[in-house]
């Protein structure tokens, strides 16, 4: 099932370009609205995550232009949620981490997801090639 993932994500490649940019503005609009407090990385890693979904959107991916603009989206958000990331392991390693009242958005566990969501969406576009992929 899951050896085929990658060409079931690239034949629905604008559904899953919708989802990034859902989950970017449903995101950005959480944070915009006082529920979470207002945080430099996640502001970051949520607009690449939108970005890479609207190049994936793009009617050709595979441009050598969509590929240049994926990949300094990608390299900046990935540094960013590394950073991020990091620095919640330097709390556990310390001692002082802590999952907070509100565990399920802990900057560690959200910059993770933000580290595979970015790579993912970074080798779809980069994997993508007119005409592949067999239509269901």
């Amino acid at each position: 099932m899951l050896d085929n993932l990658p060409e079931l994500l690239l034949r629905h490649r604008r559904m899953v370009g919708i989802a990034a940019i859902a989950l970017a503005i449903l995101t950005w609009t959480v944070d915009l609205t006082g529920l979470v407090y207002e945080c430099p990385y996640c502001r970051s890693q949520r607009t690449v995550i939108g970005l890479l979904g609207l190049l994936l959107m793009l009617p050709n991916p595979a441009h050598w232009l969509m590929r240049y603009l994926s990949a300094v989206f990608a390299v900046f958000g990935l540094s960013v949620a590394a950073t991020q990331h990091f620095r919640g392991w330097g709390r556990i390693m310390g001692g002082e981490f802590e999952w907070g009242e509100q565990w399920y958005v802990n900057a560690w566990m959200l910059s993770g997801f933000a580290l595979f969501i970015i790579v993912g969406l970074l080798l779809l576009i980069w994997s993508w090639r007119p005409g592949e992929v067999a239509a269901p």
